[in-house]
C-alpha cells in the first residue's frame, strides 16, 4: 500500500466551543504542514460538535483560523464521515468525556486502516488533570504544552500502568506575535475575562469595580475588559454572571471599555495584561508583555492562579495600582514553553514527526484507552451514555424547521443559565 505521506494528508477536526476550534485547527496545521502561517483559507476539515456550547458564527470568525465555516455534527454525524471520508489524521479538540466516547465510535469502525488520533488540552491545566488525562488516553498523540505538561501527563499514565509513549511534548499552536514594543504615548492595561473564573456574582463584581477604579486613578491610561463572549453565546464553560450585565450598575470613567475580537489583535496594543488565570497570559509572556495574574480572591485550585506559583506573576489590585509590575521568573517560563530560547516553530517538530511516523508505517493497531469495562465498570457507561453515537440510527434530516426548534432550545437553555438560574439561587438563599 502505498505511503500515506506521499501525499498531503487528509485532516478533519473536531471541536466543541470556540477556543478548541481556534487550538484544533491550528494544531492540525502545525503537527502536518509545518506551515503556522498558512493561509486562512487553507486547512482541515472542520467540525464543531452540537451541544449547549456549539460556538455561533460570529465567535468562530473572531478566532480568525479559518475562511470556512465548520460543519455542525452530531457525534453519530461525525463518525459516519469519519467512516466514509478517508481521512488520515482526526485531531479530537474537545472535552476529556467526549474524547473518550469518541475514541470509543471510532474503535467500533473496525476500520482497516484508520487514522491517526491527535488530542490534547487548549490551555493552562490546572483541574481534574488525572481525570481528564486518562478520558484521553488511547490516542495515539496526547499533546502537551509544555515540558513541564509532558512530564505531568507521563506521571499519570505511568502511575495508573498505563502507555505513556502517546504524550508528545509541543505548545500552544496560537502563540504568537510581534515582541511587545512600547509606543510613546501609549500606556494600555488589558484585563483577559473568563467565562466561570471567577465563578460568583460578588467576585466578578469586585474585580469589576477594581478596574474601573484602576481606570479612575489612572486617567492617562487606557482599561480594557477583553470579553470572551457576548449575552446569550455561549463558551465550554457557562457564564452566569456577564461582565456586560454587571457593569451597567457601574458609572464608567472615558478610558475604560469593553472590547472584543481576536485576543491577538488586542495584544498588539497592550502594555500590560492581567487576569486571574487566563491562557491569554502565556500568549502574552510569550510576547514579553508585561504580565499580571491576581491573587485578590486568593490563589486557589478553584480559580486556576495556583498554576503560576513560582511565576513571579502573583499580585494584587493594590500594588497594581501604584503602578508596581511584575516580572516574571524566566525559569519558569521556559518550563512552560513560553518565550523559550529555542524558535517557537521548532515546538512541534517532535509531534510532526510522530505523526509523519505513523502515518508512513503499517496499519494501526487498534484504539485501546485505559478506561475500559474493565478496569473502569461503573464509571465508563455514565460517560459514554451522554453521547449517541448510534451509527445504525437513521440520519435525521436537516430542515429549516429543525435548525429554527434547535436554535430556540439553544437560546432558552442560554437563558435559563444566565437570568432563571441566578433568581432561583438567591430565592434558595432567603
Amino acid at each position: 500500500m502505498p505511503s500515506r505521506t506521499d501525499r498531503a494528508a487528509r485532516v478533519a477536526v473536531l471541536a466543541d466551543s470556540d477556543t478548541r476550534w481556534k487550538w484544533g485547527v491550528l494544531t492540525a496545521r502545525r503537527i502536518t504542514t509545518g506551515s503556522p502561517a498558512s493561509a486562512a483559507s487553507e486547512g482541515p476539515t472542520g467540525f464543531v460538535l452540537r451541544g449547549r456550547a456549539t460556538p455561533t458564527a460570529r465567535q468562530l470568525a473572531e478566532t480568525g483560523v479559518s475562511d470556512v465555516a465548520p460543519r455542525e455534527v452530531t457525534g453519530a454525524e461525525f463518525l459516519r464521515e469519519v467512516r466514509d471520508g478517508g481521512y488520515d489524521v482526526i485531531v479530537l479538540a474537545l472535552v476529556g468525556g467526549t474524547v473518550r466516547a469518541m475514541l470509543q465510535g471510532l474503535a467500533e469502525l473496525s476500520q482497516a486502516r484508520r487514522p491517526v488520533i491527535v488530542t490534547g488540552y487548549v490551555g493552562v491545566v490546572y483541574e481534574k488533570l488525572a481525570d481528564g488525562l486518562l478520558l484521553r488516553h488511547g490516542a495515539d498523540v496526547v499533546l502537551a504544552n509544555s515540558r513541564h505538561d509532558a512530564e505531568r501527563f507521563r506521571a499519570v499514565y505511568e502511575g495508573v500502568g498505563a502507555d505513556a509513549d502517546s504524550v508528545v511534548e509541543a505548545a500552544l499552536p496560537f502563540l504568537g506575535g510581534a515582541p511587545h514594543t512600547p509606543e510613546p504615548g501609549r500606556d494600555t492595561l488589558v484585563f483577559a475575562a473568563q467565562p466561570s473564573v471567577p465563578v460568583t456574582r460578588n467576585e466578578r463584581a469586585y474585580v469589576l469595580r477594581r478596574l474601573v477604579e484602576h481606570a479612575r486613578l489612572h486617567p492617562d491610561r487606557e482599561v480594557l475588559l477583553k470579553l470572551r463572549s457576548k449575552p446569550g453565546e455561549h463558551t465550554t464553560h457557562l457564564e452566569e454572571f456577564p461582565y456586560q450585565k454587571l457593569v451597567r450598575d457601574l458609572t464608567l470613567p472615558p478610558n475604560f471599555q469593553l472590547v472584543y475580537g481576536h485576543m491577538g489583535e488586542v495584544l498588539d496594543r497592550t502594555d500590560l495584561l492581567v487576569t486571574v488565570s487566563s491562557t491569554a497570559a502565556l500568549e502574552a509572556l510569550h510576547r514579553r508583555i508585561p504580565t499580571a495574574i491576581l491573587t485578590d480572591l486568593g490563589v486557589r485550585e478553584a480559580l486556576g492562579n495556583h498554576h503560576f506559583i513560582g511565576s513571579g506573576l502573583l499580585t494584587s489590585f493594590d500594588r497594581l495600582d501604584t503602578r508596581t509590575v511584575p516580572r516574571p521568573d524566566e525559569e519558569w517560563l521556559a518550563r512552560q514553553g513560553v518565550a523559550a530560547d529555542s524558535p517557537y516553530e521548532k515546538a512541534f517538530d517532535a509531534a510532526r514527526a510522530r505523526v509523519a511516523a505513523l502515518l508512513d508505517g503499517p496499519p494501526l493497531p487498534p484504539l485501546a484507552p485505559y478506561y475500559t469495562a474493565e478496569t473502569a465498570g461503573g464509571y465508563l457507561p455514565t460517560v459514554l451514555a451522554r453521547h449517541r453515537l448510534d451509527l445504525t440510527a437513521p440520519e435525521p434530516r436537516e430542515s429549516g424547521v429543525r435548525r429554527i426548534v434547535r436554535e430556540a432550545a439553544r437560546g432558552a437553555y442560554r437563558h435559563g443559565v444566565q437570568r432563571v438560574a441566578p433568581v432561583i439561587r438567591r430565592l434558595g438563599e432567603i
